[in-house]
C-alpha cells in the first residue's frame, strides 16, 4: 500500500525545499518505500492536522499544541506520524526489510548527532528565513511573513543581516560548518559520508539543511558557491551522493 506523505508547497514545481520535510522524504526515497505527496499550505497545516488526526509535533509557550509538517500516513497499519525523526523510526521498525538508516545500531548516535549539528546552523538563520518568504505560494507567504515578524518583532528585510555585519556572521556559519567538517573528517577519508562509504541519518540531515541553501538562494547565488566551496567541497559532494534520492513522488 501506498503511504501519504504531507509536505509544504512552494512556487517552484515539484521541487522539495523544506528541510524537515526533505529528511522525511529522503527516507522514503532510500528505503524505496511507495508513497505519493499531498501538498498542504502553511495556513492549512493546522486545520487539515485535527482534520485528519495527526498529532501535533510540539507544544507553544502558552501549552497549546503546535502542528508542523511532515507528516505520513500509512494505510496498512492506519496510522498517523508526524516529525522527521519519529517518521523515520516509524519506517525503520515498520519496514525492516528496508535499508536501514541507523546501522550498526547507531541510533542514538544518530539522534546526539543531530542535536550537535543544530547549533552549526545559528548563524544561517537570519539570512535565509527573510528570503523564504519569496518562493512560497501568496498565502504560505503572508502567514510565514505575519507569523515570523511577530516573533522577530520587526519586518523580514530588517532581520537580514548588512555591511560588516553580515561579513561577520556569515563566517560564524562557515566556522559552524567547520566544527561539522572535523567530525566528517574523523572517518578517515574513507568515503563521502559521516560513517565513510555507509549512508546514514546523520547525512540525511545535513544535506536536508545544505540543500536548503542552494534552493533558496539559488545555485547562482553568491551564498550556495560559498558553501558548496567550503572545506575542500564537503558539502556540495554530499549533496550530490544524495541526489538520486531528491525524487518528489
Amino acid at each position: 500500500m501506498t503511504i501519504i506523505f504531507y509536505d509544504i508547497p512552494s512556487a517552484l514545481p515539484r521541487i522539495a525545499w523544506s528541510p524537515n520535510t526533505l529528511k522525511a522524504r529522503y527516507a522514503l526515497n532510500i528505503k524505496g518505500i511507495p508513497y505519493k505527496t499531498e501538498w498542504v499550505e502553511y495556513p492549512d497545516i493546522e486545520p487539515v492536522a485535527k482534520k485528519l488526526g495527526i498529532p501535533p509535533t510540539t507544544k507553544t509557550s502558552d501549552g497549546s499544541a503546535q502542528y508542523t509538517l511532515p507528516a505520513i500516513y500509512d494505510p496498512s497499519t492506519k496510522t498517523y506520524v508526524s516529525d522527521s525523526r519519529l517518521i523515520v523510526d516509524y519506517l525503520e521498525k515498520e519496514y525492516p526489510d528496508t535499508p536501514s538508516l541507523f546501522p550498526h545500531n547507531t541510533a542514538g548516535l544518530q539522534l546526539a548527532f543531530s542535536h550537535a549539528f543544530g547549533p552549526c546552523l545559528d548563524a544561517l538563520w537570519d539570512f535565509i528565513l527573510p528570503v523564504e518568504c519569496l518562493i512560497l505560494n501568496p498565502r504560505s507567504a503572508e502567514y510565514f511573513r505575519r507569523t515570523r515578524e511577530a516573533a522577530y518583532g520587526k519586518p523580514l528585510e530588517d532581520v537580514i543581516p548588512k555591511g560588516d555585519q553580515a561579513v561577520i556572521q556569515w563566517a560564524k556559519y562557515k566556522d559552524g560548518m567547520g566544527k561539522l567538517d572535523a567530525w566528517y573528517a574523523q572517518n578517515g577519508g574513507k568515503g563521502p559520508f559521516l560513517m565513510g562509504e555507509t549512508l546514514s541519518w546523520a547525512d540525511v540531515v545535513v544535506v536536508s539543511w545544505t540543500i536548503w541553501v542552494r534552493i533558496i538562494f539559488g545555485e547562482d547565488s553568491q551564498q550556495w558557491k560559498d558553501l558548496s566551496s567550503w572545506h575542500g567541497g564537503r558539502w556540495n559532494t554530499l549533496v550530490e551522493n544524495l541526489k538520486k534520492y531528491e525524487t518528489v513522488l
